[in-house]
């Protein structure tokens, strides 16, 4: 029996020995753990430390801020988010920014869903090379179209709306998300249209009851890049924009005055200005995590 005691030199060697690596393994295993830890630890601190440090600075006076290094508010303030939410220079900044990316969010996602269809479950002409141009649109940077936009929208007379946001945010986020639906609506065998055709239901029943239901987490994981590139492009935004449709991005950037730099009032608008996209994360993030799992993400 393996549990039995050794009763010769040779048995009792052997045992000491298994049991010295025994325990060289769980030292290791455990040693192995406490550095993942540490990295990981070290990690978080390393990713959160600007949030921290901003957040810090949104409660402290500016002079404070100007003055010694402190880790935490000695002279705790909620001036700066009074004043952002009390100046309409301030707050209508961040009703533009949701304005025109709930825009542009709707326009890509009704236009990128029966594109990506056509994509996953139909052959012609050209289909390739198609897509493959879609996606040369993500490859160049917004600068390059801010000229053509610019003219364009002050000749027709959409200057200084969410609508001209919208639109020019369009030609990046279109390609991304019929990128993106394809993957996931290739990955449904077409043996479910088939069905669902043969038992009555029409095309745009059968897309909405039976279709979207199925590519729920695509559809999750598409909001999310196209919420990310919208909210944080800034070049677009600003430069087709004036007054009536400033985002809070441009707003941020207009901070100084005949005092200086108000630093606290601009600590307090970069963190209400990561509240949305932590909002999006948490009602997408089931979505999202299936989505890096099963689709092209």
């Amino acid at each position: 029996m393996s549990n039995s005691i050794p009763t010769t030199p040779e048995a009792v060697r052997k045992q000491a020995a298994a049991t010295n690596n025994r325990r060289r393994r769980q030292a290791r295993s455990v040693s192995r753990q406490w550095r993942r830890r540490g990295l990981m630890t070290a990690y978080i601190i390393f990713v959160l430390l600007p949030v921290y440090w901003l957040l810090n600075m949104s409660f402290q006076s500016n002079s404070e801020i100007l003055g010694s290094l402190t880790l935490w508010p000695q002279d705790f303030t909620l001036e700066h988010y009074a004043k952002i939410f009390s100046d309409s220079n301030w707050y209508m900044g961040y009703v533009n920014s949701i304005a025109y990316v709930l825009m542009n969010m709707l326009i890509s996602l009704a236009v990128a869903l029966p594109a990506a269809y056509a994509f996953s479950r139909y052959r012609f002409i050209g289909d390739k090379h198609l897509f493959f141009w879609l996606l040369t649109n993500l490859m160049a940077p917004p600068a390059v179209f801010l000229l053509p936009y610019f003219q364009l929208y002050y000749t027709v007379g959409l200057f200084d709306t969410h609508v001209a946001v919208a639109l020019a945010h369009c030609l990046f986020n279109i390609p991304l998300a019929i990128w993106i639906l394809e993957g996931f609506m290739s990955s449904v065998p077409k043996e479910i249209d088939e069905t669902a055709f043969i038992d009555g239901y029409s095309f745009p029943r059968f897309f909405v009851k039976i279709f979207i239901p199925m590519i729920s987490s695509g559809i999750g994981v598409t909001l999310f890049f196209l919420f990310m590139f919208s909210w944080v492009e800034l070049l677009l935004a600003s430069t087709l924009t004036s007054t009536g449709a400033q985002p809070i991005g441009s707003v941020m950037t207009q901070t100084k005055g005949a005092s200086g730099i108000d630093w606290g009032a601009l600590s307090a608008a970069g963190v209400l200005t990561i509240l949305p996209g932590i909002v999006v994360v948490y009602f997408v993030r089931n979505h999202i995590a299936k989505g890096f799992a099963l689709g092209r993400t």
